[in-house]
């Protein structure tokens, strides 16, 4: 009866320590991906409204309906040039 620390106890504090270690990092991943789909929407977004607002001036805007703010949403600004691109070839 000592007054030092068990090796079973030690064991228990690692075991636990690895199990919070790995438990913090599976629910960090989907945040770390919600983030990044909201600054890519906020972007889109901001990007197509500017695109139609200063391309009207020059004949060139894509119509906001929920397919193209989805695309805008999830692709940010990839999206809108992809858009672009798409709507000239067609």
């Amino acid at each position: 009866m000592g007054m030092g620390i068990e090796l079973n106890i030690i064991l228990a504090y690692a075991f636990g320590l690895i199990l919070l270690y790995i438990a913090g990092y599976i629910l960090l991943v989907p945040i770390k991906i919600i983030i990044k789909l909201v600054y890519n929407a906020i972007i889109g977004g901001i990007l197509l409204f500017l695109l139609n607002l200063v391309g009207s001036f020059f004949n060139v805007g894509i119509a906001v309906n929920p397919i193209t703010a989805l695309i805008a949403g999830f692709l940010g600004v990839p999206g809108v040039i992809l858009m672009l691109v798409v709507q000239y070839f067609l």
